[in-house]
C-alpha cells in the first residue's frame, strides 16, 4: 500500500481520503514514505483531541531519533525547536514568546496591520488580474512577523524564501540546506545585535542575558516564530479567500455585514485547515486510542484537517456554514502545544478579508478551481497561487 497522504490527488483535495480513512478506523496504521516506515494516523475528532493532550505521546523527537542512523542534516535550531519538546522544557520556552501574542499586544498591532494591508492593495484596481497569494497572503504575514521579531527589512525576502523551502516535500536536501541558511542568518542577527529594540528578538536576547535561555534556544525560538508566524497565516488567509470565492452567498453575507467576519473565522479554519497533519509525536509506552492498540516507540500523526470534518462533531462537514459554531476545530492544535500566535493570525486574516471584500465587490477566480496548484506537502494545506480577477 502506498502512503495515502502523499499522492497528487491528496494534495489537491485531501478530504475524500481523510473521510475514507476515518470511516475505516479513526486511528490506524499507515505507510509513510519509502523504506517500509509507518505511523499511526489519527483522523477522528475525539481521538485527535485526546492525542493532543496525552502525555504518553511525546514531542521530544531528539529522544526518539537518538541512536538511529539518519541521512538528514537539519540544523539543530530547526530539529530541536520548541515544537520538539515536552513540559517542563516546553513550558519554559513557550513562556519566552507568549507575551508577544497576547490579546492586548495584538490589539495594539491592528492599526499597523491595517496599514500593511492597505499598502499591499493600494496599487490594485477593480478588474485587474492578480495572484492573491503573491500580492497579499504571503507578504502580509511575512511583513508582520518580521517586524514583530525585529528582522531588518532588507533581510525579509531571503528569510521568507528559506522558510518556504523548509516545506519542500520530497526534497530533504533542499529542506536541510534551507534550515542551515535560515538558522545561521537568525544567529547572525542575534550575535550582531542587528535587530530592533523592543522587538521579540530583543526580548529573547534579554532572557538570554538573564540566564533564562541559551543562545541556541534564542535562535531556535526566533526561527520557529518566523516560520510558524507566516506559513500558517499565509494559508489560513489563502484557504479562506478561496472558500469564499467558491461560496459567493457566504462572501456576499460578509461583504454586506463585515462585522460578521470575526465570527466566521472559526468556520473558515474548520472548513479548510491550513494545518493538515501536525508535526509528529511518538508513543513512550503502549497505549490504546480510539480502540486501536499503539505499541511503544512508534510515530503518531494527528490530522486536524481530517478531525475538522468529522461528521460526529460537525454535521454536514463538507459544507461551509457561517452559522455553524466551530470553536472546537483543531486548526491551531490543542493543549499545551496550541499555537501561541493564533490571536495574531486571526487579526491578520480578519483585517485582510475586510479589505478585499470592501475594495473588490466583483472579485472572482481567474481560472477554474480544479486548475489551482496546491503545495505538495501533507503538513501545510495551502495554495501555490490564487489567480483572481479583482
Amino acid at each position: 500500500m502506498n502512503d495515502p497522504l502523499q499522492d497528487a490527488e491528496f494534495f489537491r483535495d485531501p478530504y475524500p481520503a481523510y473521510a475514507r480513512l476515518r470511516g475505516e478506523c479513526p486511528v490506524r496504521r499507515v505507510p509513510t514514505g519509502s523504506g517500509g516506515h509507518s505511523a499511526y494516523l489519527v483522523t477522528g475528532h475525539a481521538e485527535a483531541r485526546e492525542a493532543f493532550v496525552d502525555p504518553r505521546l511525546s514531542k521530544d523527537t531528539a529522544r526518539f531519533f537518538a541512536g538511529r542512523a539518519s541521512q538528514r542534516d537539519l540544523h539543530p535550531a530547526v530539529s530541536r525547536s520548541m515544537l520538539a519538546t515536552d513540559p517542563p522544557q516546553h513550558t519554559r520556552l513557550r513562556r519566552a514568546v507568549t507575551p508577544a501574542f497576547t490579546a492586548g499586544r495584538v490589539a495594539r498591532m491592528r492599526p499597523h496591520i491595517t496599514r500593511v494591508v492597505d499598502g499591499l492593495l493600494a496599487h490594485w484596481a477593480p478588474g485587474a488580474e492578480a495572484d492573491l497569494m503573491a500580492v497579499l497572503a504571503v507578504p502580509l504575514p511575512v511583513t508582520v512577523i518580521c517586524e514583530l521579531l525585529g528582522v531588518p527589512e532588507e533581510d525579509r525576502g531571503r528569510v521568507a524564501r528559506w522558510s518556504d523551502e523548509l516545506f519542500a516535500a520530497g526534497r530533504p536536501d533542499r529542506i536541510d540546506a534551507a534550515s542551515h541558511r535560515l538558522a545561521d542568518h537568525m544567529a547572525g542577527l542575534v550575535g550582531s545585535g542587528r535587530h530592533e529594540e523592543g522587538s521579540l528578538l530583543h526580548a529573547l536576547v534579554g532572557r538570554h542575558d538573564a540566564g533564562l535561555l541559551t543562545e541556541t534556544e534564542v535562535v531556535s525560538l526566533a526561527v520557529l516564530m518566523l516560520v510558524a508566524g507566516h506559513e500558517t497565516t499565509t494559508h489560513f488567509l489563502g484557504n479562506s479567500l478561496l472558500a469564499l470565492l467558491q461560496h459567493p452567498e457566504a462572501m456576499a453575507r460578509l461583504r454586506e455585514d463585515p462585522d460578521r467576519i470575526p465570527g466566521a473565522l472559526d468556520e473558515l479554519l474548520r472548513f479548510d485547515s491550513p494545518l493538515g497533519v501536525a508535526t509528529f509525536r511518538y508513543s513512550t509506552e503502549r497505549l490504546s486510542l480510539g480502540g486501536t492498540e499503539i505499541p511503544e516507540g512508534v510515530p503518531v500523526l494527528i490530522a486536524p484537517g481530517a478531525a475538522n470534518r468529522d461528521p460526529a462533531v460537525f454535521p454536514g462537514p463538507d459544507r461551509l456554514d457561517l452559522d455553524r459554531q466551530s470553536p472546537s476545530h483543531l486548526s491551531f492544535g490543542h493543549g499545551v502545544h496550541r499555537c501561541p500566535g493564533a490571536p495574531l493570525a486571526r487579526a491578520e486574516v480578519e483585517i485582510a478579508l475586510r479589505a478585499v471584500l470592501s475594495r473588490f465587490p466583483a472579485i472572482r477566480l481567474a481560472v477554474p478551481a480544479e486548475e489551482l496548484r496546491w503545495r505538495p506537502t501533507r503538513l501545510v494545506r495551502g495554495l501555490e497561487s490564487l489567480p483572481v480577477v479583482l
